[in-house]
């Protein structure tokens, strides 16, 4: 996800994409302790967007 488009979306939309980013983190990682997961990479990329997100959020609230 880019931060342009993220900053786009409504607070409702936002709070949306994060429930399913952190459903999918916790899928990640129960596929990790199992050793199922092939691509790691994939963790990451969830955490920097769930951290995207965040920020956004905290930002539209001080306005």
């Amino acid at each position: 996800m880019k931060l342009i488009e993220l900053r786009k979306k409504s607070i409702h939309n936002l709070y949306n994409d994060l429930l399913n980013l952190l459903q999918e983190k916790f899928n990640l990682r129960i596929q990790l302790s199992q050793r199922k997961l092939k691509h790691v990479h994939l963790l990451r990329r969830v955490r920097r967007n769930i951290s995207r997100i965040k920020t956004i959020l905290t930002e539209k609230r001080k306005y």
